[in-house]
């Protein structure tokens, strides 16, 4: 965890701490939250990437059924990143999350769990992916907060082992779904949006009102901002810890239904990269990779960008090869456009943050602040 002492921010905080001269200048006109500087962005770069599905695909791109695959393809990775989201907040990491999808899939469609399901409704099938996800995520949050394994290894030798089980499990084959209720009820609409869909909405919204809105979050933040502070301040460090990674683990079995039902199998491949694409998500979206930091919308925009991405290459028949390059540059292009940004560089005076440096040198807060002595003074 980071021992950094940046003071946490959520999406909601852009008012940093100034003084003498900074407050007057704060209360003459406002400025833009930090949250609001760092999504403008994203948002650039997701016109950018709209501009171009037009220009490259015309009416195929903007089509309403287009749009909902957009958002059902990503409706999956953005689970696991709202999850991802917490854990990185909290000044952790994750490498074990498509392992863990993968898990739960395949043991929420052997034969035994649906043979359960035929007998008891299919809930059973959601309550075993849902159960197994949310151990797995305890194991490592439990080695990780108490075992003091750092947090890269442990999830590591999780990826690793998570996804053996799995094969030996489904013995290297795809499972079949045969329980029709589950099929039935995880491929209708609601208000005419499938429910992968919904299901993405529903967890966003919650995990944006538990960061943002409860003691849990201001925890991780806490936690994630600097964690001995935070273990000065009365906060059960290793606890917190281990229910981030547990939250985390909660998310994966949620996306491992929505997969399961949306491929019909249960099979050891599923998950494939996904923690790639959910760290990259996340960090451009506007979270801290040293922690205290989190954004649940940033996050979403970041999921938005990648998929659109995919569905533009998808639409121009152009290779994964080339696909997987334009990812990586939007990945740089967008922190560079975000941290020029936050820094007040390509803003207007009456839209920058009191204090902000804008195009002048960066400075540091005794120069900054005239009423501390310079050094040698």
């Amino acid at each position: 965890m980071s021992t950094s002492s940046t003071a946490p921010t959520t999406e909601g905080s852009g008012h940093g701490t100034t003084s003498g001269h900074g407050r007057g200048q704060s209360a003459k006109r406002p400025a833009m939250s930090e949250s609001v500087v760092r999504n403008l962005g994203l948002v650039g770069v997701m016109a950018i990437l709209v501009i171009i599905g037009v220009w490259t695909a015309g009416d195929r791109f903007l089509s309403g059924n287009n749009l909902l695959i957009i958002l059902e393809l990503g409706a999956i990775i953005a689970v696991v990143s709202v999850g991802m989201t917490f854990v990185i907040t909290g000044g952790g990491i994750d490498l074990s999350v498509g392992a863990i999808v993968a898990l739960a899939s395949v043991w929420a469609t052997t034969a035994a769990t649906q043979y359960y399901a035929d007998q008891y409704g299919f809930m059973v099938m959601v309550l075993c992916a849902l159960i197994v996800g949310t151990v797995v995520g305890a194991v490592n949050g439990f080695l990780i907060a108490y075992g003091r394994i750092v947090p890269f290894i442990m999830t590591l030798a999780m990826l690793a082992s998570a996804r053996g089980l799995a094969e030996q499990i489904s013995q290297n084959r795809s499972q079949l779904v045969t329980n029709d209720a589950f099929l039935d009820v995880f491929r209708t609409r609601i208000l005419g949006l499938p429910v992968n869909i919904v299901i993405m909405a529903v967890v966003a919204i919650a995990g944006w009102v538990l960061l943002n809105r409860t003691t849990f979050g201001r925890r991780t933040l806490a936690v994630g901002g600097n964690a001995e502070a935070a273990r000065l301040a009365g906060i059960d460090v290793r606890r917190h810890t281990m229910l981030l990674y547990t939250l985390l683990g909660f998310c994966c079995g949620i996306a491992a239904i929505m997969l399961t039902a949306r491929t019909t199998t249960g099979t050891s491949t599923h998950g494939s990269l996904y923690e790639l694409d959910a760290i990259a998500a996340v960090v451009i979206g506007g979270t801290l990779l040293s922690g205290g930091r989190g954004t649940i919308l940033g996050t979403l925009l970041g999921v938005l960008i990648f998929t659109t991405v995919t569905n533009i290459f998808t639409l121009n028949f152009l290779p994964t090869a080339t696909q997987d390059v334009a990812k990586g540059a939007i990945i740089v292009v967008a922190v560079l456009l975000q941290g020029r940004l936050a820094g007040g560089g390509l803003l207007p005076p009456w839209l920058r943050r009191p204090g902000s440096p804008g195009k002048l040198p960066a400075q540091t807060g005794a120069a900054l602040d005239p009423d501390k002595p310079k050094p040698g003074a």
